[in-house]
């Protein structure tokens, strides 16, 4: 058994000063095209992580302190794996100076030269030709807090990047209070948190690349928070502030259905009339505080040129780009196969329709009505639509892995160490992927999925029988 000094292990703290390293290099002297060193670095991280939760899982506030100090690590760096703060940052100053960013395209106003704001040129060139010459897809939340940015650091990249960065420091910090009394509420381990919290990839892809599912998933569990104290007017509220964060938390709605009702068409006979009439008289309006605040806050800046460029831009993630795909890379290599061409087009138009009818067949038909089956039922939605999209980056999966920490399914964390594959597209010119490490890694994720599946199926059958 390891030593300890005191309360704490003398390994932790090699763990920790390891980590802090990795952190460090990562956010500043990194090269994204040095893969090796990059995979070698993340995969350290990964094994620092793991030991640091088991040596010191009793030990709250010890574990929340290192997590606040790697993410401080980040806070003066510019990111190097990503290029969509400078959209960020250019959205927050074009705002301030009174000019819509959902309705130009940067690369034609500095095309023109009527770019409106500072350091236009920098900005123009860090974000690269593509986020450049698409409308923005940012929603109001997300637009606030590039305001914010402007208003403190109107005149410095790094400046606004710091401030950016204290935002998502502070939400993760949130996810953490709000998670912790959760899972307390819910009777399940407050060790779970750490899952998320000390996480590798949520570090370096929320904090370190100033990725905005930070401060949705913050107004997510605390709006789970509320739902499961009964607070349901509140919790729609909060729930609406994590839509207008980002707009995935929608395929969360249908899937409540049964917990507020209590109604399952499996048992129509069993189920009480009263109790479906109250429940959807709730679920009305839940809805209808979730759309209303959503709709309000987009109202600033609807007309139908936003209308048509936001369709536009929002269409491009299921029709025109594919990154670290899982089933649509295999629907696409049976397309070439049988037409000769990327059907990409095709299968993207399809693929909303697949999610849909998979998501109301988990609101319907599985059983939802207590709220650890609901967060399941959500871990569930959300990961067919993962498995199905034809864009699949790191940052994005952060969501599954925040809800999984509410549910007895770990395959989340097999997979946010398997991501590490797909930074090897780094490495290549023109960022063309390696198939070979998109296959092992998905190979994996739903190899363990399957053996969870099967284990916890026999684990209820056993508990059925005795």
């Amino acid at each position: 058994m390891i030593a300890s000094v005191g309360k704490y292990h003398k390994f932790s703290i090699v763990l920790v000063l390891i980590s802090a390293f990795v952190y460090y290099y990562l956010g500043y002297p990194l090269v994204r095209t040095d893969v090796t060193i990059l995979l070698s670095l993340y995969g350290t991280a990964f094994l620092c992580f793991f030991g640091l939760i088991r040596l010191e899982k009793e030990h709250f506030f010890l574990l929340a302190g290192i997590a606040v100090v790697f993410r401080l690590i980040f806070l003066g760096s510019i990111p190097n794996l990503s290029q969509d703060f400078y959209r960020f940052i250019w959205d927050g100053r074009m705002l301030l100076e009174g000019w819509n960013p959902y309705l130009y395209l940067p690369k034609d106003l500095i095309a023109s030269g009527t770019a409106p704001i500072q350091e236009s040129q920098a900005l123009f060139d860090g974000m690269g030709s593509l986020n450049a010459s698409n409308y923005t897809n940012y929603t109001p939340i997300n637009q606030i807090c590039f305001v914010i940015a402007g208003l403190i650091a109107p005149k410095s990249i790094t400046g606004a990047v710091i401030v950016l960065r204290i935002i998502l420091i502070l939400a993760d910090i949130g996810t953490l209070y709000f998670g912790r009394k959760l899972l307390k509420n819910l009777g399940i381990s407050t060790h779970n948190i750490w899952l998320f919290i000390l996480n590798p990839l949520v570090i370096v892809e929320l904090v370190g690349n100033l990725h905005f599912e930070g401060l949705m998933i913050f107004f997510l569990v605390w709006s789970l928070y509320l739902l499961q104290k009964g607070s349901w007017k509140w919790a729609a509220i909060i729930l609406a502030l994590s839509v207008s964060v980002k707009l995935l938390p929608f395929i969360f709605l249908p899937i409540l259905f049964q917990w507020f009702t209590k109604f399952r068409i499996t048992q129509f006979r069993k189920n009480s009339i009263t109790t479906l009439k109250k429940g959807i008289g709730k679920l009305i309006v839940f809805y209808t505080i979730v759309f209303v605040i959503v709709i309000g806050l987009f109202l600033p800046f609807i007309s139908e040129d936003f209308i048509a460029n936001y369709k536009a831009t929002i269409g491009l993630y299921f029709q025109k780009f594919e990154f670290n795909a899982s089933f649509y890379y295999i629907a696409r290599w049976i397309g070439y196969k049988i037409v000769g061409w990327n059907m990409i087009e095709d299968i993207g138009r399809i693929t909303p329709y697949v999610v849909f009818t998979s998501v109301m067949i988990i609101s319907f038909f599985r059983d939802n009505t207590s709220f650890k089956k609901a967060v399941t039922g959500l871990l569930f939605g959300l990961s067919i639509y993962f498995f199905t999209t034809t864009t699949m980056h790191p940052w994005y999966f952060t969501t599954l892995l925040a809800l999984s920490v509410f549910t007895n399914y770990r395959f989340t964390v097999v997979w946010s160490f398997m991501f590490i594959l797909s930074y090897a597209t780094y490495g290549n010119e023109g960022y063309v992927e390696n198939l070979s490490f998109v296959a092992l890694e998905y190979i994996v994720v739903y190899g363990f999925l399957c053996y969870e599946i099967y284990t916890l199926y026999r684990k209820n059958s056993k508990l059925k029988l005795s």
